[in-house]
């Protein structure tokens, strides 16, 4: 049976050509600068995330997209207050630390115990004795430096579980060793969980330089006491949206090609790296392709996901209000601003000869389509949920996320912290792919999972 029929020549000309006009385009540093410095943190919910909202439709009416609007959604949100930790015994030091997001408050006065030392979330799993009970557990999971993240989806159970299993313990607190590859002394917040079936215990993150100290103080035999005082408040009501721009197809106008970022960020640092990066870089590709002027088959949707940091709200209300609509493709900018080196993608097997086309289109940026594993991409957060539970189709572009975590949701995700010299060539991957995917002769789903 002869291969589906993929591009004519014009069609990749033009996405070459956009690809080449974007690398000379500082649009998405202009908009990461803009982002960071006039509005900052935007935790879902706040004043900040309405403003940057409101900055979002702004930047895309400037740039001629259509159809701009917020979909606003409701949610209750958790809120920061004053904590810090400390130990008491053997020696006093205070400790760099941050509470994790939904954690609860600790009495009033704080709470003060010995410690109870693991070495990682499966050695406390597997602890059957009465050892954490009355404690406060620390947890000293490391996160091991990789360029794809897979050291971070490794180590980060132990703050999402570790509350649960230190509670289901008798545990009064869990510490854990900061999930970040850096040796400053800076903590790392991120969202953890409680199950209902056991105490909600208040949990905090140590940085690792404290981590360190703590577990040479274990390994020596000494026994150590903490005192942690943490206020938080959960359940609060407020509001935050999906921001979301097109540049409208022609014949196949009703089938979406989904290129996304998430607007919200922690309540710490100004949110450059998550995701500040990944909003510059999808707005700037939609601005090229629409300053093109040519307009490709399906319709270029970018949308701004709201709380994706603690409950992916926006990629499941979109979900919910889009099931019915044709995806062609979904993908997700989330991991920085470092550069490109891979693509890989999650299609049906008919439209393997078009991403094979893509691909090529890529390769001058330093993009690889490795054959081992091509076919089974994960496109970022927000996208993959859409993919998991539609099957829609998705494109994964792999940035080096080699030093992503070393400042990843703490203070210091700044704009200080961005080399904007990987950009333009995230811009001219994401503008010649997304337009490829939405002239493409043949459909693209549903994903293979």
């Amino acid at each position: 049976m002869p291969a589906p029929p993929s591009f004519d020549e014009a069609d990749l000309a033009h996405a070459r050509a956009l690809r080449d006009r974007a690398l000379a385009d500082g649009a998405a540093w202009r908009l990461l600068h803009e982002l960071c410095t006039t509005i900052g943190a935007r935790p879902a919910g706040s004043p900040a995330d309405a403003k940057a909202q409101a900055w979002a439709q702004q930047v895309y009416r400037a740039m001629k997209l259509e159809a701009v609007r917020a979909e606003l959604l409701p949610l209750r949100i958790w809120q920061r207050g004053p904590a810090s930790a400390r130990l008491t015994v053997p020696v006093a030091r205070s400790l760099v630390m941050a509470a994790l997001g939904n954690s609860v408050a600790a009495p009033a006065g704080g709470i003060e115990a010995e410690v109870a030392w693991y070495p990682d979330l499966a050695a406390l799993r597997a602890d059957t004795s009465g050892r954490a009970h009355g404690r406060i557990v620390f947890i000293d999971q490391r996160t091991e430096r990789t360029r794809d993240g897979a050291g971070y989806g490794r180590a980060v159970a132990a703050r999402a579980n570790g509350p649960v299993e230190a509670a289901r313990r008798g545990a009064l607190a869990l510490a854990i060793r900061s999930i970040g590859t850096s040796g400053e002394p800076r903590a790392h917040t991120g969202a953890t969980r409680y199950d209902l079936s056991v105490p909600r215990i208040p949990a905090f993150a140590v940085s690792v330089p404290d981590a360190e100290f703590i577990a040479a103080r274990h390994a020596a035999g000494q026994t150590m006491r903490m005192h942690v005082e943490l206020q938080a408040e959960g359940g609060v009501e407020a509001t935050t949206a999906n921001v979301i721009a097109e540049w409208r197809g022609t014949d196949l106008a009703h089938e979406i090609v989904l290129i996304g970022a998430h607007l919200d960020s922690w309540d710490v640092g100004q949110g450059a790296e998550d995701d500040g990066a990944g909003v510059a870089i999808v707005s700037a590709a939609a601005g090229v392709i629409a300053a093109a002027g040519r307009r490709a088959r399906r319709t270029i949707r970018v949308v701004l996901f709201g709380n994706e940091e603690n409950g992916f709200d926006g990629a499941l209300a979109y979900g919910n209000r889009y099931r019915d609509v044709p995806h062609q493709l979904v993908a997700e900018s989330d991991f920085g601003a470092g550069r490109l080196y891979r693509v890989r993608h999650r299609v049906a097997p008919q439209a393997l000869p078009a991403m094979e086309a893509i691909a090529a289109v890529l390769a001058p940026l330093g993009i690889a389509h490795p054959t081992e594993g091509r076919n089974e991409g994960s496109p970022g957060p927000d996208a993959a949920v859409l993919m998991r539970r539609h099957r829609w189709p998705a494109l994964a572009l792999s940035q080096d996320g080699s030093r992503y975590f070393d400042v990843h949701h703490t203070a210091d995700d700044t704009i200080e912290r961005i080399d904007p010299a990987g950009l333009p060539q995230n811009v001219a991957a994401w503008a010649a792919a997304a337009w490829l995917a939405a002239q493409a002769p043949v459909s693209f789903g549903p994903a293979v999972l």
